[in-house]
């Protein structure tokens, strides 16, 4: 079903862009940061989850909607910036983070987990990198071309979740021993907030 030739090209670059920090690993620091290990780990998981849901999107052809409807892409562009920005306030505001999810850390890793996910779901770019990279090691002459995208997409997102996991657990733990300071504490909670707000501008200012 798969070109083993494409497969193992598609395994060295997919593996040069999950070790390259970005966006998605800049959050999951930010997380790991301000929850801890285990919220850092959980928000890799989220992040890692949506990115096989764009993976399906695209096998399934709905990420080529972006291609020809761009107002689709933008209002998704700038609630994806909005919600960053929601998160950075509460950071700056020290809501939800780390004595939080110290009290309640079920809830706090679930928290974490929905906002890598949703973080995620709601960057257009990253709907277009499944839709430009992906195809590419696709050989259609073997047919089963969706489950050739699929394939792909499982591989990349578990790639992904074994480098952006260990970053969140590496990040939570340094964090865990800084945060007996109150004033690291808070600290952590303005690196995280200003994290988001430079995601937000990011994704708000640079359309692609």
């Amino acid at each position: 079903m798969m070109d083993m030739s494409l497969y193992a090209a598609f395994l060295v670059a997919a593996f040069a862009l999950c070790v390259t920090p970005g966006p998605d690993m800049m959050f999951i620091v930010a997380m790991g940061g301000r929850g801890g290990p285990l919220t850092g780990v959980t928000a890799a998981v989220g992040v890692a989850c949506a990115m096989f849901v764009h993976a399906v999107a695209a096998a399934l052809g709905l990420s080529a909607l972006f291609l020809t409807l761009p107002s689709l892409y933008h209002v998704l562009r700038w609630a994806g910036a909005a919600y960053l920005l929601f998160l950075a306030v509460r950071a700056f505001r020290g809501d939800g983070g780390s004595v939080e999810a110290e009290d309640a850390p079920r809830s706090g890793r679930r928290r974490a987990f929905w906002r890598g996910a949703v973080t995620n779901l709601l960057n257009p770019k990253v709907i277009l990198f499944n839709v430009s990279f992906l195809p590419q090691f696709v050989n259609p002459d073997l047919e089963h071309v969706r489950e050739q995208f699929l394939v792909l997409g499982f591989t990349i997102t578990v790639m992904g979740l074994l480098v952006d996991g260990s970053v969140g657990l590496l990040s939570g733990k340094l964090a865990s021993l800084l945060q007996r300071s109150r004033r690291v504490a808070r600290g952590l909670d303005y690196f995280s907030g200003t994290v988001f707000a430079g995601l937000a501008v990011r994704l708000a200012v640079v359309p692609k």
